[in-house]
């Protein structure tokens, strides 16, 4: 889990929100590794410790982590996070947890499907499709939720982002069949 050690919206003058504008993002991070640069071209110490590599490191991590959806939902979720047990599931709600194994068991099952039939690149890429809608349903649940992040939405956000989670290896492991199916032919 990331830390929050350093506000990273703050780096770029960023509200901290889930919904982040990635081309102001990249123009932002685009002018503080210019600065940097700068400062360190004359010399100046740039961080209290003065490495200037440190801090180059430390906006690597913090624009990788805001520019995707997810680390950046992880990084929100860790931010918000003030009390551990506040962020625990209550009672009644552990069974989505159940759902989201069984949601993932049943992908990966239509894509063991997909692969099997006359035209599996086909039905691959429409099993992607399917992935890429519920990602973006989920991703509208999420931009909700971190309007309002109270504790009971931190924690849908973080079944949430399990489920995402689980979203994303099943459309990597999708991505990699379709590359040997397309190899096949």
């Amino acid at each position: 889990m990331l830390s929050p050690a350093k506000n990273y919206f703050e780096l770029f003058d960023l509200p901290m929100s889930f919904a982040v504008d990635v081309s102001v993002l990249a123009e932002r991070y685009r002018a503080v590794v210019r600065w940097l640069r700068i400062e360190s071209l004359l010399g100046r110490e740039t961080q209290d410790d003065g490495e200037s590599p440190h801090a180059l490191g430390l906006l690597d991590e913090a624009y990788r982590t805001l520019a995707d959806p997810l680390s950046r939902a992880e990084y929100l979720c860790c931010l918000y996070e003030t009390d551990q047990d506040s962020l625990e599931f209550p009672k009644g709600q552990l069974g989505s947890r159940g759902s989201s194994l069984m949601e993932q068991i049943e992908l990966e099952e239509t894509l063991v499907a997909a692969t099997n039939r006359s035209d599996p690149a086909g039905a691959v890429a429409k099993v992607l499709t399917k992935l890429a809608e519920r990602s973006a349903a989920l991703d509208k649940e999420l931009h909700a939720l971190f309007a309002d992040p109270s504790p009971e939405n931190l924690n849908a956000a973080r079944e949430i982002v399990r489920q995402l989670e689980q979203l994303s290896r099943c459309r990597r492991d999708a991505e990699g069949r379709q590359v040997v199916l397309g190899r096949r032919d």
